[in-house]
């Protein structure tokens, strides 16, 4: 038998084994059976050392043509049989979007969050711009520029945390307000929305970590009424338009004169009832005319400008607002309490 027809052979054998095969792992097999080392077609090369030196390299082109016709239709079947693999795969992974599910759980925006968007857009619309600053604060920032010099007794008070002693973490959002002071000629309208740090013991109403949203007004005539009308228009926007407000004198080294601010009460309106004590009204914020002294350090000129300036705690406001009574409810992730929120 020739060289012709033993590939011939060999090609009938292949395409009869390939009809029969139906697994990549059974292809493989065949693939070794024919080409490799021990296989038919490696067999017919050595025996080409059989042939005279005239008839071998016409042999070797006989079956170098028949390798690369048996290689394709290996490779051919490789491909037929991958395929039907890949479509088996998919039909087994197949996923019927039909088929009901139990709803997964949805969170709910904090109620912080809720107050806080509340608020700044009740001062943004007012023509405040918000602005942030650093939490890791200059102690020239945190205090000297807002009129409290080392040594002075209100730094008792602060219970600050001091990473040395030029540096700490803010006590208050003011910091922000100095620097604007510094880097911004009035008119300056903003609110400084942020995290602060101070000493206090954690329970129902404290906490060493909270949030301040502080306002600043810098401009020519500005006035306490300017102050109130401003004040007011926040209460009402956020706890309804009969709210009351009410200013009592206050001390704050940062303005002068100073208040505290009450509002009636949102549960009784006024009456007198378990929340407000029996007042009638509920203690909301500090604020005051900027301190001139302030002014001047700032490079601003308090013959020719006045301002005012107010701190609300996020935390109390949003207490205030939805009734929450224990602070550390607002800290602790649970989807229980969170879910009452959800709009």
């Amino acid at each position: 038998m020739d060289i012709r027809e033993n590939l011939a052979q060999i090609g009938e054998e292949l395409r009869k084994e390939l009809a029969c095969t139906d697994a990549l792992q059974a292809l493989e097999a065949l693939r070794v059976k024919v080409l490799g080392k021990k296989g038919s077609l490696t067999a017919l090369l050595r025996g080409m050392s059989q042939l005279s030196p005239e008839e071998r390299p016409k042999a070797g082109q006989i079956i170098n043509e028949a390798r690369e016709k048996l290689t394709a239709l290996l490779d051919d079947k490789q491909k037929e049989l991958a395929l039907k693999a890949k479509e088996a795969r998919l039909q087994a992974e197949a996923i019927d979007v039909t088929e009901p599910r139990d709803v997964p759980a949805i969170g709910a925006e904090h109620p912080m969050n809720l107050v806080l968007s509340e608020v700044l857009d009740c001062f943004t619309s007012m023509g405040f711009s918000v602005v942030e600053g650093p939490e890791i604060e200059l102690d020239l920032y945190n205090f000297e520029l807002l009129n409290v010099p080392k040594n002075h007794p209100a730094r008792d008070a602060q219970d600050t945390f001091y990473i040395d002693d030029n540096v700490v973490l803010r006590s208050q959002t003011s910091p922000v307000q100095a620097r604007t002071m510094l880097s911004h000629k009035p008119p300056i309208r903003i609110v400084c929305p942020g995290r602060v740090f101070r000493a206090d013991e954690v329970d129902a109403t404290h906490s060493p970590v909270f949030h301040q949203i502080e306002g600043l007004v810098i401009d020519r005539d500005v006035t306490m009424a300017d102050l109130k009308g401003t004040l007011d228009a926040f209460a009402k926007r956020l706890y309804g338009q009969d709210i009351e407000v009410r200013f009592r004198p206050s001390f704050f080294p940062f303005t002068e004169p100073s208040a505290e601010v009450d509002l009636t009460c949102f549960n009784c309106h006024g009456k007198g009832c378990r929340v407000c004590k029996g007042t009638g009204w509920i203690e909301v914020l500090g604020c005051g005319m900027v301190n001139p002294k302030v002014l001047e350090m700032c490079g601003i000129d308090s013959s020719v400008y006045s301002g005012f300036a107010f701190g609300i705690g996020v935390e109390r406001i949003t207490m205030l607002r939805y009734g929450i009574r224990d602070m550390r409810l607002l800290y602790e992730g649970d989807m229980r309490f969170l879910k009452q929120f959800r709009r």
